[in-house]
């Protein structure tokens, strides 16, 4: 509640700012930087590297998952195994961390954070207004974790979604989706609800998932310059793991990660996830004249995650009185010892103000409060043994015991703010600053520990667009990113004293700076219609928190680590995109990305070859130079839509990668691919109802390629490292999905 109260003080501070500046009309100069609404998109000024893409295309692609979509935006890179859940990364950052940590990207959708427990990103295809990207440091704007940028995704409003409609599709591997939505516009408001449920048995063993969503959202116009808009979305998901094929034969052999006695490490050492999801929001907003406006926005995001993770080799062989007398060997990947309960609320209150002050400035002032709370409870999920091979004694573990209960309390108090100056006709210069204060509170209710730490970190960009003339505009930016240490990371040896990694409380913040110049504009070439934008970057993360001993390398007997400030990387790179009117009847869209991302500090990996628990050999590496793996230099997408009729559509994509490094070590090469998926939609009237028959077939020519591919150490223990120690998942070849959409 005292945050409540802070929130309503601070909105009614900014909205009496409105009383003290800005009365003249500023022209074309307005603040449109925002992390609550995208009511304010303008492109002709801004000096940061941006991507938008309206919901009509998103629609139109038909995609499965978020992939393709996002695929055809310079500088994304996407980790996708199966179903509708991905990570998201931007310019190569976070490429080379893959176990569920934060991916470096703030993903807001309608003004909520959104951060899942499991690293990865579920959207609603079905509910997107608009997405735009933000490229390079954007922790100005939306604080912690926004190392490399910023997704931006608002939800459908508005009287366009006043009727109904319904949707059915089916395709390979038992995809299935069916939809419903209904939506009614009024003179004093609009409002929808839709609902719709996706399944699919899956191309890979234990590849199944379901997904239900429920969303809905009205708009209410108080008067003529204000409006209040509340909406909901509940989602839950259920999916196995099938985890990923060890080795370049098994990939070829067994693609799908058949468990096989021979090849024990198939299966992900998490499965059979059960998440749920329930995001609430309200937005109020006020326009006091043409040039000044108030947005307050109030949300709350629930995720409840529960999963099973570990290995076990045995369980015991009881007695009808309860007694130990033997230990079965476990023949089944699906049995594993720990039960995972995440339970996380996000709450939080952001307030912007913008206007201006006189013909050639524009300001925003916002105010950014959150409430967050982590709880997770980790249990034995079974019975099950352990045997010390040294001493020959079982450990005996029993279902039910508790194993780890603790809640972190994490508050952030930001204030921000971004102004615009026009200095003359062709110059304008931009500039944002942050300050977060951050406090994190842990507890356990196993051991009684508590623990806190705060930090405070200023985040900015600066700024300036050059208007050559009504088509062409030059831009730069610097800006920066920021990423506070975990509770876990900073007291790793006080939470659990017992293991083999120390705490750290002096950890800093890590950081990136970017820097961005392009041009953007139009053309008319030929007598042909261009959009385009080509800009070069620079990306510098410091301070990067990774383990003494290295990334996913755990100490040697007798030895300890602990996490340290000594990790670092640059990302450079060029990224076109252009949008073309071929002809009436043809559109096509092209984006290209060159990336040089690599390590400028890594001294201390350690590559660990056969087993720790017999005979082992470490060798130690300095990285630095070394290529940043799972990222390819050369990334194109091309697409077209032609119109061979009023009512069909056809539209073919080609997406392109290079080769790239699927580890740290830079010895395994994954090839390049391209592929080429195809959409065809033929719309017509059926009894006066809008109907839409179509087809999307994704990797048309069955390329065979892998989805990821990683590696990190001699992970089948023979004490060699070789392509036999990566873990692949293999894309699933082609598919099709027939649909068929009715509206009313």
């Amino acid at each position: 509640m005292k945050t409540i109260r802070i929130s309503i003080i601070a909105s009614a501070l900014l909205a009496t700012m409105s009383t003290i500046h800005a009365e003249e009309d500023m022209g074309v100069i307005h603040v449109d930087s925002t992390t609550i609404d995208d009511r304010f998109e303008s492109k002709k000024d801004k000096v940061s590297s941006e991507t938008s893409i309206k919901g009509e295309k998103v629609d139109e692609k038909k995609a499965e998952n978020i992939q393709r979509t996002l695929q055809s935006i310079t500088g994304i890179t996407t980790e996708f195994t199966d179903g509708d859940s991905l990570k998201i990364h931007i310019r190569g950052v976070e490429n080379q961390v893959y176990m569920g940590e934060k991916p470096g990207v703030a993903v807001v959708i309608d003004g909520v954070p959104v951060f899942e427990r499991t690293g990865s990103v579920n959207i609603d295809m079905d509910n997107i207004e608009s997405i735009k990207v933000i490229k390079g440091g954007a922790s100005y704007l939306f604080g912690d974790d926004a190392l490399s940028g910023a997704v931006i995704i608002t939800t459908k409003k508005g009287a366009k979604n006043a009727g109904g409609k319904v949707e059915l599709e089916h395709g390979t591997y038992g995809y299935e989706k069916y939809l419903a939505k209904y939506g009614i516009s009024k003179e004093k408001y609009n409002a929808y609800i839709q609902a719709s449920r996706r399944t699919k048995d899956g191309y890979y063993e234990d590849g199944d998932y379901e997904t239900n969503y429920l969303n809905g959202k009205t708009q209410y116009y108080i008067d003529d310059t204000s409006d209040i808009t509340a909406g909901f979305e509940y989602s839950k998901r259920n999916k196995n793991s099938h985890g990923t094929v060890r080795g370049v034969t098994e990939a070829y052999e067994n693609p799908k990660s058949i468990w096989t006695p021979n090849n024990e490490n198939v299966k992900d050492y998490a499965s059979m996830f059960d998440v749920e999801l329930l995001k609430l929001f309200a937005t109020y907003s006020k326009q006091f004249d043409d040039n000044k406006n108030l947005l307050v926005n109030v949300y709350q995001y629930g995720d409840n995650t529960t999963f099973y993770s570990g290995y076990a080799d045995y369980i015991p062989i009881k007695d009808v009185d309860g007694n130990i007398i033997g230990h079965q060997k476990i023949t089944d990947p699906k049995l594993k010892p720990n039960l995972n309960e995440y339970e996380q609320v996000q709450r939080g209150i952001k307030s912007e103000f913008r206007g201006n002050n006189g013909a050639n400035g524009a300001y925003m002032v916002g105010l950014d409060l959150r409430a967050n709370n982590y709880k997770n409870n980790t249990s034995y999920a079974m019975d099950w043994s352990q045997r010390n091979y040294t001493t020959g004694i079982w450990n005996e573990y029993t279902k039910g015991t508790v194993t780890s209960n603790d809640e972190t309390d994490e508050n952030v108090y930001a204030l921000y703010g971004e102004y615009k100056y026009k200095i003359n006709d062709k110059w304008s210069v931009t500039s944002n600053l942050r300050y977060d204060y951050i406090n994190l509170d842990y507890a356990s209710d196993l051991s009684g520990l508590q623990l806190e730490k705060s930090f405070k970190n200023l985040s900015y960009r600066a700024g300036a667009n050059y208007q050559l003339n009504d088509h062409i505009a030059f831009y730069t930016a610097l800006s920066t990113g920021f990423r506070s240490p975990s509770i876990q990371q900073l007291f790793a040896g006080t939470i659990n004293p017992t293991g083999t990694v120390e705490s750290n409380p002096n950890l800093k913040p890590e950081e990136t700076k970017s820097f961005d110049i392009g041009v953007r504009g139009k053309s008319d070439a030929f007598g042909l219609k261009h959009n385009y934008e080509v800009g070069l970057f620079v990306m510098d993360r410091s301070d990067y928190i990774m383990s003494s001993v290295g990334q996913y390398s755990s100490p040697v007997s007798g030895e300890h680590s602990r996490y340290e400030n000594i990790g670092g990387m640059r990302s450079q790179g060029l990224e076109l995109s252009v949008q073309s009117e071929l002809s009436e009847k043809l559109t096509s869209h092209l984006a290209y990305t060159y990336i040089d991302a690599y390590f400028t500090q890594y001294d201390n990996f350690n590559l660990i070859l056969g087993s720790k628990w017999g005979s082992y050999t470490v060798v130690p590496y300095d990285l630095k130079g070394y290529d940043v793996p799972r990222v390819s230099k050369h990334h194109l997408n091309v697409a077209l839509d032609y119109k061979p009729t009023a009512n069909f559509t056809i539209s073919p994509e080609i997406d392109a990668i290079s080769p790239y490094y699927a580890d740290e070590l830079n010895r395994f090469k994954v090839p390049g691919h391209a592929v080429i998926n195809l959409n065809l939609d033929y719309k017509t009237k059926i009894h006066g109802y809008d109907t839409s028959f179509y087809t999307r077939v994704d990797n048309l020519f069955d390329k065979y390629y892998y989805n990821t591919a990683r590696a990190s150490g001699d992970g089948n223990n023979d004490g060699a490292y070789n392509d036999e120690d990566i873990s692949i998942t293999v894309n699933e070849g082609r598919t099709i999905n027939f649909g068929l959409q009715v509206k009313f």
